[in-house]
C-alpha cells in the first residue's frame, strides 16, 4: 500500500468533492485516531493509521484489502467510486434525496430516481450535484446526480428523472466479484 500521489490525491479529492464537499476534511481529521487514504491494486482504501502500522508488516501480495474501499483507479486515470463508501458519503453528504416507498425496488434494481418517486430533497440543491439518496426511513441506499436543481424538480411531470443513478446498495448482489 503507498500513499496517493498528487495527481491521484486531486482526482480523487474532486470526485469525493461531488458528494461531501468541504466534508472531507472531517474524513481526515478525526478526533478518535487518524485516518489515511492508501492505494493499492488501483483502489483507494480509507483506514486508520494503526491498523495500517500493522498491515505493513504483511507482503504487498498477502494483502487483499485494508479498511474501507472507497472506489478505483480506471485505466485512464479516472475515479468511480464504489458503494462501500456509501457508509462515509452518507454521514458527511451535502446533499440529500429522499425515496418514496414506491420508487425504493426500482431504484435498488438500478434505476434512476423519477419525480414520481421523489420523497424530499435538500433544498437548494444545483443540477448535476453529487447527492446521497435515502429512504424515507432515512436508510442510506446509495448516491447519484441530480438531473435539475431542487425547483426544477418541482415542476416535472411525474415521468420525469429527477437523480441519475450512480450506485446503490443492490450492487452488493449484483456486482460482488468487482467490489473487492
Amino acid at each position: 500500500m503507498r500513499p496517493l500521489t498528487d495527481e491521484e490525491c486531486k482526482t480523487f479529492f474532486e470526485k469525493l468533492s461531488v458528494y461531501i464537499g468541504r466534508n472531507i476534511t472531517a474524513l481526515l481529521e478525526r478526533d478518535d485516531e487518524p485516518y489515511c487514504f492508501r492505494l493499492q491494486n488501483d483502489r483507494v482504501y480509507y483506514v486508520s493509521e494503526a491498523i495500517l502500522k500493522k498491515a505493513m508488516s504483511f507482503g504487498r501480495d498477502g494483502i487483499a484489502s485494508v479498511g474501507t474501499c472507497f472506489g478505483k483507479f480506471s485505466r485512464g486515470g479516472k475515479f468511480r467510486l464504489h458503494i462501500t463508501a456509501l457508509d462515509y458519503l452518507a454521514q458527511h453528504a451535502t446533499y440529500k434525496v429522499w425515496v418514496k416507498p414506491n420508487g425504493e425496488m426500482p431504484y435498488l434494481y438500478g434505476n434512476h430516481v423519477l419525480k414520481a418517486h421523489l420523497g424530499r430533497i435538500t433544498e437548494d440543491t444545483p443540477e448535476h450535484q453529487g447527492v446521497v439518496v435515502y429512504s424515507m426511513a432515512d436508510i442510506p441506499l446509495g448516491f447519484g446526480v441530480t438531473a435539475r436543481s431542487t425547483q426544477a424538480a418541482r415542476k416535472l411531470d411525474p415521468s420525469s428523472i429527477c437523480v441519475y443513478h450512480q450506485t446503490d446498495v443492490g450492487e452488493y448482489l449484483r456486482d460482488e466479484e468487482n467490489l473487492l
